[in-house]
Protein backbone atom coordinates (compact mmCIF):
# COMPACT_ATOMS: atom_id res chain seq x y z
CA UNK A 1 0.00 0.00 0.00
CA UNK A 2 0.88 3.35 -0.56
CA UNK A 3 2.10 5.46 2.28
CA UNK A 4 0.85 8.40 3.40
CA UNK A 5 3.12 11.15 4.33
CA UNK A 6 1.98 14.39 6.25
CA UNK A 7 5.15 16.74 4.71
CA UNK A 8 7.56 16.26 2.34
CA UNK A 9 11.45 15.18 3.65
CA UNK A 10 13.10 18.17 4.46
CA UNK A 11 14.96 20.30 2.58
CA UNK A 12 13.92 19.54 -0.87
CA UNK A 13 15.39 21.73 -3.75
CA UNK A 14 13.16 24.59 -4.82
CA UNK A 15 12.67 22.79 -8.38
CA UNK A 16 11.92 19.18 -6.69
CA UNK A 17 8.51 18.23 -5.60
CA UNK A 18 7.82 15.41 -3.54
CA UNK A 19 4.87 12.51 -4.83
CA UNK A 20 4.46 9.92 -2.95
CA UNK A 21 6.08 6.82 -1.20
CA UNK A 22 5.48 3.36 -1.21
CA UNK A 23 7.38 1.07 0.47
CA UNK A 24 10.89 2.84 1.46
CA UNK A 25 10.40 4.13 -2.33
CA UNK A 26 9.99 7.98 -2.68
CA UNK A 27 8.47 9.47 -5.84
CA UNK A 28 9.20 13.04 -6.18
CA UNK A 29 8.88 15.27 -9.87
CA UNK A 30 11.32 17.76 -11.35
CA UNK A 31 8.92 20.97 -11.93
CA UNK A 32 9.99 22.58 -14.55
CA UNK A 33 10.28 19.61 -16.77
CA UNK A 34 8.31 17.01 -15.37
CA UNK A 35 11.10 14.66 -14.96
CA UNK A 36 9.63 11.37 -12.66
CA UNK A 37 12.21 10.66 -9.99
CA UNK A 38 12.41 7.42 -7.65
CA UNK A 39 14.51 7.43 -4.44
CA UNK A 40 15.51 3.89 -3.09
CA UNK A 41 17.96 4.81 0.07
CA UNK A 42 19.67 1.52 0.97
CA UNK A 43 22.21 0.52 3.36
CA UNK A 44 25.43 -1.10 2.68
CA UNK A 45 28.34 -0.57 0.55
CA UNK A 46 29.26 2.38 -0.88
CA UNK A 47 27.31 1.47 -4.63
CA UNK A 48 24.56 3.46 -5.75
CA UNK A 49 22.30 2.43 -9.04
CA UNK A 50 21.51 4.96 -11.75
CA UNK A 51 18.60 3.92 -14.21
CA UNK A 52 17.05 5.92 -16.89
CA UNK A 53 13.58 4.36 -18.28
CA UNK A 54 12.26 6.36 -21.22
CA UNK A 55 8.61 5.23 -21.63
CA UNK A 56 9.06 4.40 -25.48
CA UNK A 57 10.05 0.85 -26.54
CA UNK A 58 9.48 -0.89 -30.22
CA UNK A 59 5.73 -0.76 -29.30
CA UNK A 60 5.54 3.12 -30.73
CA UNK A 61 7.31 2.72 -33.67
CA UNK A 62 5.51 2.76 -36.79
CA UNK A 63 6.09 1.02 -39.81
CA UNK A 64 9.34 2.06 -41.52
CA UNK A 65 11.05 2.52 -38.49
CA UNK A 66 10.72 -0.31 -37.05
CA UNK A 67 13.81 -1.11 -34.54
CA UNK A 68 14.34 2.34 -34.39
CA UNK A 69 14.16 2.08 -30.47
CA UNK A 70 17.05 -0.30 -30.40
CA UNK A 71 19.09 1.64 -32.82
CA UNK A 72 19.17 4.62 -30.52
CA UNK A 73 20.06 2.38 -27.90
CA UNK A 74 23.42 1.66 -29.71
CA UNK A 75 23.72 5.27 -30.84
CA UNK A 76 23.01 6.69 -27.65
CA UNK A 77 26.27 5.34 -26.58
CA UNK A 78 28.27 6.79 -29.50
CA UNK A 79 28.45 10.20 -27.70
CA UNK A 80 27.29 13.69 -27.04
CA UNK A 81 29.64 16.99 -27.88
CA UNK A 82 31.11 16.62 -24.57
CA UNK A 83 31.31 12.99 -23.91
CA UNK A 84 32.22 11.64 -27.37
CA UNK A 85 35.76 9.27 -28.27
CA UNK A 86 37.39 11.91 -30.57
CA UNK A 87 37.75 13.85 -27.03
CA UNK A 88 39.09 10.63 -25.06
CA UNK A 89 35.90 11.12 -23.55
CA UNK A 90 33.39 8.19 -24.64
CA UNK A 91 30.42 7.07 -21.81
CA UNK A 92 31.78 3.85 -21.94
CA UNK A 93 35.39 4.96 -21.21
CA UNK A 94 34.54 7.72 -19.28
CA UNK A 95 32.24 5.31 -16.52
CA UNK A 96 34.62 2.38 -16.40
CA UNK A 97 37.60 4.40 -15.49
CA UNK A 98 35.62 5.19 -12.25
CA UNK A 99 34.72 1.35 -11.49
CA UNK A 100 31.31 1.63 -13.37
CA UNK A 101 29.06 -1.28 -14.51
CA UNK A 102 27.15 0.58 -17.64
CA UNK A 103 24.37 -0.82 -20.21
CA UNK A 104 21.19 -0.40 -21.64
CA UNK A 105 18.60 -2.42 -22.84
CA UNK A 106 15.23 -1.95 -25.20
CA UNK A 107 12.00 -4.10 -25.01
CA UNK A 108 8.21 -3.64 -26.37
CA UNK A 109 7.62 -1.15 -23.71
CA UNK A 110 10.43 1.21 -22.86
CA UNK A 111 13.89 1.58 -23.16
CA UNK A 112 16.66 1.99 -19.78
CA UNK A 113 20.11 3.08 -19.64
CA UNK A 114 21.55 1.74 -16.61
CA UNK A 115 25.26 2.87 -14.28
CA UNK A 116 26.39 1.00 -11.10
CA UNK A 117 29.19 2.89 -9.53
CA UNK A 118 30.68 4.04 -6.29
CA UNK A 119 28.65 6.40 -4.78
CA UNK A 120 30.46 9.42 -5.07
CA UNK A 121 30.96 9.12 -8.98
CA UNK A 122 26.66 9.12 -8.74
CA UNK A 123 27.14 13.12 -9.96
CA UNK A 124 29.39 11.84 -13.10
CA UNK A 125 26.69 9.42 -13.90
CA UNK A 126 23.71 11.65 -13.70
CA UNK A 127 25.64 14.51 -16.02
CA UNK A 128 26.14 11.55 -19.15
CA UNK A 129 22.51 10.71 -18.67
CA UNK A 130 21.05 14.40 -18.85
CA UNK A 131 23.68 15.20 -21.20
CA UNK A 132 22.36 12.47 -24.04
CA UNK A 133 18.74 12.76 -22.98
CA UNK A 134 19.03 15.56 -25.22
CA UNK A 135 22.08 16.11 -26.72
CA UNK A 136 22.77 12.84 -28.17
CA UNK A 137 24.85 13.57 -31.95
CA UNK A 138 23.20 10.31 -33.99
CA UNK A 139 25.93 11.41 -36.60
CA UNK A 140 25.38 9.50 -40.11
CA UNK A 141 28.70 7.59 -40.10
CA UNK A 142 27.87 5.91 -36.33
CA UNK A 143 24.17 5.24 -38.03
CA UNK A 144 25.65 3.69 -40.55
CA UNK A 145 28.49 2.14 -38.14
CA UNK A 146 25.81 0.61 -35.88
CA UNK A 147 23.72 -0.65 -38.82
CA UNK A 148 26.13 -2.97 -40.05
CA UNK A 149 26.29 -4.20 -35.83
CA UNK A 150 22.29 -4.58 -35.59
CA UNK A 151 22.09 -6.22 -38.86
CA UNK A 152 24.63 -8.91 -37.86
CA UNK A 153 22.64 -8.77 -34.60
CA UNK A 154 19.57 -9.61 -36.30
CA UNK A 155 21.39 -12.56 -38.35
CA UNK A 156 22.16 -14.46 -34.85
CA UNK A 157 18.57 -13.88 -33.56
CA UNK A 158 17.20 -15.70 -36.86
CA UNK A 159 19.49 -18.25 -36.84
CA UNK A 160 18.91 -19.32 -33.40
CA UNK A 161 15.45 -21.26 -33.75
CA UNK A 162 13.72 -20.31 -30.72
CA UNK A 163 14.26 -17.15 -30.89
CA UNK A 164 12.93 -16.86 -34.14
CA UNK A 165 9.99 -19.26 -33.50
CA UNK A 166 9.02 -16.79 -30.56
CA UNK A 167 9.22 -13.81 -33.42
CA UNK A 168 6.93 -15.45 -35.73
CA UNK A 169 4.26 -16.57 -32.79
CA UNK A 170 4.14 -12.97 -31.53
CA UNK A 171 4.08 -11.54 -35.43
CA UNK A 172 0.93 -14.22 -35.86
CA UNK A 173 -0.64 -13.38 -32.63
CA UNK A 174 -0.91 -9.53 -32.97
CA UNK A 175 -2.14 -8.48 -36.14
CA UNK A 176 -2.70 -4.68 -35.88
CA UNK A 177 -1.37 -3.71 -32.33
CA UNK A 178 2.73 -2.70 -32.48
CA UNK A 179 3.19 -5.65 -30.34
CA UNK A 180 3.18 -7.40 -34.27
CA UNK A 181 6.75 -5.93 -34.58
CA UNK A 182 10.57 -7.58 -33.51
CA UNK A 183 11.81 -5.14 -31.23
CA UNK A 184 15.13 -5.30 -33.31
CA UNK A 185 13.09 -4.25 -36.28
CA UNK A 186 12.67 -5.70 -39.33
CA UNK A 187 15.52 -6.05 -41.97
CA UNK A 188 14.47 -3.89 -44.90
CA UNK A 189 13.92 -0.83 -41.67
CA UNK A 190 17.20 -1.52 -40.60
CA UNK A 191 18.77 -1.34 -43.84
CA UNK A 192 16.99 1.93 -45.03
CA UNK A 193 15.95 4.07 -41.49
CA UNK A 194 18.06 7.34 -42.21
CA UNK A 195 19.91 9.48 -39.57
CA UNK A 196 17.15 11.94 -40.18
CA UNK A 197 14.49 9.46 -39.26
CA UNK A 198 16.07 8.84 -36.27
CA UNK A 199 16.47 12.26 -35.56
CA UNK A 200 12.71 12.91 -36.02
CA UNK A 201 12.04 9.72 -33.43
CA UNK A 202 14.53 10.86 -30.99
CA UNK A 203 13.20 14.43 -30.80
CA UNK A 204 9.83 13.08 -30.52
CA UNK A 205 10.12 10.72 -27.46
CA UNK A 206 13.29 11.76 -25.42
CA UNK A 207 12.48 14.14 -22.73
CA UNK A 208 12.23 14.24 -19.54
CA UNK A 209 8.39 14.36 -19.11
CA UNK A 210 8.81 10.89 -21.07
CA UNK A 211 11.26 9.48 -18.67
CA UNK A 212 11.73 8.17 -14.96
CA UNK A 213 14.88 8.43 -13.13
CA UNK A 214 15.21 5.81 -10.29
CA UNK A 215 18.30 6.08 -7.92
CA UNK A 216 19.26 3.03 -5.89
CA UNK A 217 21.43 2.29 -2.93
CA UNK A 218 23.79 4.01 -0.42
CA UNK A 219 23.70 7.76 -1.27
CA UNK A 220 22.38 11.24 0.83
CA UNK A 221 18.86 11.82 -0.52
CA UNK A 222 19.59 15.63 -0.46
CA UNK A 223 22.50 15.53 -2.21
CA UNK A 224 20.90 13.51 -5.08
CA UNK A 225 17.98 15.09 -5.66
CA UNK A 226 20.13 18.38 -6.13
CA UNK A 227 22.26 16.88 -8.03
CA UNK A 228 19.43 16.16 -10.26
CA UNK A 229 18.08 19.51 -10.25
CA UNK A 230 21.61 20.54 -11.34
CA UNK A 231 21.89 18.08 -14.08
CA UNK A 232 17.98 17.68 -14.96
CA UNK A 233 16.51 21.27 -14.27
CA UNK A 234 18.25 23.01 -17.44
CA UNK A 235 16.32 20.40 -19.98
CA UNK A 236 13.04 21.72 -21.33
CA UNK A 237 10.11 19.54 -21.64
CA UNK A 238 9.04 18.66 -24.48
CA UNK A 239 6.79 21.01 -26.79
CA UNK A 240 4.57 18.83 -27.93
CA UNK A 241 2.25 15.81 -26.32
CA UNK A 242 4.08 12.71 -26.82
CA UNK A 243 2.25 10.16 -28.58
CA UNK A 244 0.23 7.82 -27.39
CA UNK A 245 -0.53 4.13 -28.98
CA UNK A 246 -4.06 3.98 -29.63
CA UNK A 247 -4.56 0.69 -31.60
CA UNK A 248 -6.53 -2.14 -30.01
CA UNK A 249 -6.00 -5.36 -31.20
CA UNK A 250 -9.06 -7.02 -32.87
CA UNK A 251 -10.46 -9.63 -31.09
CA UNK A 252 -9.16 -13.12 -32.32
CA UNK A 253 -11.78 -15.32 -34.09
CA UNK A 254 -9.75 -18.60 -34.21
CA UNK A 255 -6.58 -20.41 -33.52
CA UNK A 256 -3.32 -19.24 -35.50
CA UNK A 257 -0.62 -21.42 -36.37
CA UNK A 258 2.69 -21.00 -37.65
CA UNK A 259 5.82 -23.26 -38.63
CA UNK A 260 9.23 -22.54 -38.39
CA UNK A 261 11.65 -24.87 -40.30
CA UNK A 262 15.68 -24.61 -40.39
CA UNK A 263 19.10 -26.45 -39.09
CA UNK A 264 18.28 -28.12 -36.06
CA UNK A 265 18.33 -31.20 -33.50
CA UNK A 266 15.34 -31.10 -31.26
CA UNK A 267 11.69 -29.49 -32.14
CA UNK A 268 9.71 -27.49 -30.43
CA UNK A 269 6.18 -26.37 -29.67
CA UNK A 270 5.52 -22.95 -28.70
CA UNK A 271 1.33 -21.86 -27.17
CA UNK A 272 0.61 -18.44 -27.03
CA UNK A 273 -2.86 -17.28 -25.38
CA UNK A 274 -3.80 -13.61 -25.12
CA UNK A 275 -3.57 -12.08 -22.07
CA UNK A 276 -4.55 -8.68 -19.98
CA UNK A 277 -2.49 -5.79 -19.33
CA UNK A 278 0.39 -6.47 -16.59
CA UNK A 279 -1.73 -3.96 -14.66
CA UNK A 280 -4.84 -5.83 -14.45
CA UNK A 281 -5.48 -8.45 -11.51
CA UNK A 282 -5.67 -11.41 -13.03
CA UNK A 283 -2.01 -10.94 -14.61
CA UNK A 284 -0.93 -11.99 -11.09
CA UNK A 285 -3.62 -14.58 -11.43
CA UNK A 286 -1.55 -15.80 -14.22
CA UNK A 287 2.07 -15.22 -13.25
CA UNK A 288 0.64 -17.83 -10.04
CA UNK A 289 -0.60 -20.25 -12.97
CA UNK A 290 2.25 -20.61 -15.31
CA UNK A 291 4.34 -21.69 -12.40
CA UNK A 292 1.60 -24.38 -11.61
CA UNK A 293 1.68 -25.19 -15.17
CA UNK A 294 5.45 -25.50 -15.89
CA UNK A 295 8.02 -24.80 -13.16
CA UNK A 296 9.87 -26.93 -11.36
CA UNK A 297 9.47 -31.06 -11.23
CA UNK A 298 6.40 -30.55 -8.83
CA UNK A 299 4.21 -28.88 -11.70
CA UNK A 300 1.71 -30.29 -14.35
CA UNK A 301 3.83 -30.35 -17.20
CA UNK A 302 7.05 -31.34 -16.01
CA UNK A 303 4.93 -34.30 -14.47
CA UNK A 304 3.08 -35.03 -17.75
CA UNK A 305 5.74 -34.64 -20.30
CA UNK A 306 9.24 -34.50 -18.97
CA UNK A 307 8.65 -37.26 -16.77
CA UNK A 308 6.91 -39.32 -19.33
CA UNK A 309 9.69 -39.06 -21.87
CA UNK A 310 8.23 -36.59 -23.91
CA UNK A 311 10.07 -33.16 -23.64
CA UNK A 312 13.23 -32.17 -22.53
CA UNK A 313 12.26 -29.10 -20.74
CA UNK A 314 8.84 -27.45 -20.66
CA UNK A 315 8.57 -23.76 -19.00
CA UNK A 316 5.20 -21.10 -18.63
CA UNK A 317 5.55 -17.42 -18.88
CA UNK A 318 3.10 -14.59 -18.13
CA UNK A 319 4.65 -11.65 -20.73
CA UNK A 320 3.18 -8.92 -18.45
CA UNK A 321 3.23 -6.07 -20.63
CA UNK A 322 1.15 -2.63 -20.86
CA UNK A 323 -1.31 -3.58 -23.12
CA UNK A 324 -2.29 -7.19 -23.66
CA UNK A 325 -0.05 -9.87 -24.41
CA UNK A 326 0.62 -13.03 -24.61
CA UNK A 327 0.74 -15.69 -21.79
CA UNK A 328 3.30 -18.79 -23.58
CA UNK A 329 4.28 -22.16 -22.67
CA UNK A 330 7.15 -23.62 -24.59
CA UNK A 331 8.36 -26.82 -24.68
CA UNK A 332 11.45 -28.97 -25.92
CA UNK A 333 10.93 -32.37 -27.63
CA UNK A 334 12.69 -35.08 -26.34
CA UNK A 335 14.39 -36.90 -28.67
CA UNK A 336 12.43 -39.08 -31.09
CA UNK A 337 9.01 -37.25 -30.43
CA UNK A 338 6.81 -35.82 -32.09
CA UNK A 339 4.95 -32.43 -32.66
CA UNK A 340 1.29 -33.18 -32.23
CA UNK A 341 1.82 -35.75 -29.24
CA UNK A 342 3.52 -32.64 -26.78
CA UNK A 343 1.15 -30.04 -28.47
CA UNK A 344 -1.86 -32.92 -27.09
CA UNK A 345 -0.39 -33.38 -24.07
CA UNK A 346 -0.22 -29.62 -22.97
CA UNK A 347 -3.85 -29.09 -24.23
CA UNK A 348 -4.95 -31.43 -22.07
CA UNK A 349 -3.04 -30.55 -18.75
CA UNK A 350 -4.76 -26.87 -19.56
CA UNK A 351 -8.02 -29.01 -19.99
CA UNK A 352 -7.86 -30.70 -16.54
CA UNK A 353 -6.96 -27.40 -14.85
CA UNK A 354 -9.92 -25.88 -16.56
CA UNK A 355 -12.21 -29.04 -15.32
CA UNK A 356 -10.90 -29.46 -12.25
CA UNK A 357 -8.96 -26.90 -10.94
CA UNK A 358 -5.45 -26.59 -9.10
CA UNK A 359 -5.06 -27.45 -5.34
CA UNK A 360 -4.13 -25.59 -1.84
CA UNK A 361 -0.79 -26.73 -2.27
CA UNK A 362 -0.01 -26.09 -6.10
CA UNK A 363 -1.35 -22.63 -5.44
CA UNK A 364 1.21 -22.28 -2.20
CA UNK A 365 3.94 -23.74 -3.69
CA UNK A 366 3.62 -21.32 -6.80
CA UNK A 367 3.46 -18.55 -4.36
CA UNK A 368 6.49 -19.71 -2.96
CA UNK A 369 8.52 -19.64 -6.05
CA UNK A 370 7.54 -16.52 -7.19
CA UNK A 371 8.50 -15.00 -3.64
CA UNK A 372 12.03 -16.67 -3.86
CA UNK A 373 12.41 -15.50 -7.10
CA UNK A 374 11.61 -11.72 -6.40
CA UNK A 375 13.62 -11.87 -3.45
CA UNK A 376 16.31 -13.10 -5.83
CA UNK A 377 15.99 -10.35 -8.38
CA UNK A 378 15.93 -7.69 -6.02
CA UNK A 379 19.14 -8.73 -4.08
CA UNK A 380 21.10 -5.58 -4.78
CA UNK A 381 20.54 -1.82 -6.42
CA UNK A 382 21.23 -3.01 -9.53
CA UNK A 383 18.45 -5.83 -9.27
CA UNK A 384 16.11 -3.89 -7.23
CA UNK A 385 16.59 -1.03 -10.01
CA UNK A 386 15.81 -3.20 -13.25
CA UNK A 387 12.72 -4.67 -11.55
CA UNK A 388 11.63 -0.73 -10.92
CA UNK A 389 11.94 -0.09 -14.40
CA UNK A 390 9.68 -3.30 -15.41
CA UNK A 391 7.17 -1.92 -13.21
CA UNK A 392 7.24 1.47 -15.05
CA UNK A 393 7.20 -0.22 -18.20
CA UNK A 394 4.03 -1.84 -17.05
CA UNK A 395 2.18 1.58 -16.46
CA UNK A 396 3.07 1.75 -12.63
CA UNK A 397 5.47 2.15 -10.02
CA UNK A 398 4.12 0.80 -6.97
CA UNK A 399 3.25 -2.28 -9.33
CA UNK A 400 7.10 -3.13 -7.88
CA UNK A 401 5.91 -2.31 -3.94
CA UNK A 402 2.23 -3.86 -4.22
CA UNK A 403 3.10 -6.88 -5.94
CA UNK A 404 3.85 -9.80 -3.05
CA UNK A 405 0.58 -8.54 -1.17
CA UNK A 406 -1.04 -9.23 -4.10
CA UNK A 407 -0.26 -12.79 -4.56
CA UNK A 408 -1.72 -13.23 -1.11
CA UNK A 409 -5.09 -12.15 -2.36
CA UNK A 410 -5.43 -15.37 -5.00
CA UNK A 411 -6.89 -18.31 -4.70
CA UNK A 412 -7.75 -21.68 -6.15
CA UNK A 413 -10.80 -20.40 -7.53
CA UNK A 414 -9.25 -17.81 -9.26
CA UNK A 415 -6.38 -19.79 -11.35
CA UNK A 416 -9.33 -21.94 -12.69
CA UNK A 417 -11.67 -18.80 -13.53
CA UNK A 418 -8.44 -17.25 -15.44
CA UNK A 419 -7.62 -20.55 -16.44
CA UNK A 420 -11.11 -20.98 -18.61
CA UNK A 421 -11.37 -16.94 -19.17
CA UNK A 422 -8.14 -17.19 -21.35
CA UNK A 423 -6.51 -20.62 -22.10
CA UNK A 424 -8.70 -20.98 -24.59
CA UNK A 425 -7.60 -22.68 -28.11
CA UNK A 426 -9.68 -19.97 -30.06
CA UNK A 427 -7.74 -16.81 -29.02
CA UNK A 428 -4.30 -18.95 -29.42
CA UNK A 429 -1.62 -18.98 -31.96
CA UNK A 430 0.54 -22.38 -32.40
CA UNK A 431 4.07 -22.53 -33.49
CA UNK A 432 6.10 -25.21 -34.32
CA UNK A 433 9.44 -25.69 -34.62
CA UNK A 434 10.54 -28.68 -36.86
CA UNK A 435 14.06 -29.33 -37.17
CA UNK A 436 14.97 -29.50 -41.17
CA UNK A 437 16.83 -32.57 -40.38
CA UNK A 438 13.27 -33.78 -39.94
Amino acid sequence: MTETISAPPRDLPAAVEFQEASDGIECYRLAPNDLRILLLPQEGAPVATSMVTYHVGSRNERTGHTGATHMLEHLMFKGTERYHKREGTSIFETLQRVGAKVNASTWLDRTNYFEMLPTEHLPLALDIEADRMRGALLDPQDVEDERTVILNERDRKQNDPVSRLFDEVWGAAFVAHPYHHPTIGWKSDIEDITAEGLREYYDTFYWPNNATLSIVGQFDRAAALSQVADHFGPIDAAAHDIPQVTTDEPEQSGQRRVRVRQDGQLGAVLMGFKSPPALNAESDVLDVLARILASGKGSRLYRRCTDQGLTSDVFGINFRLRDPGLFSVFAYLAPDQDHETVEGAIEDTIEDIKTNGVTEEELDRARSQLRAQIAFDRDGPMRVASQLNEALAAGDWTLYTQYLDRLDDITVDDVQRVAREYLTSETSTVGWYVPSEE
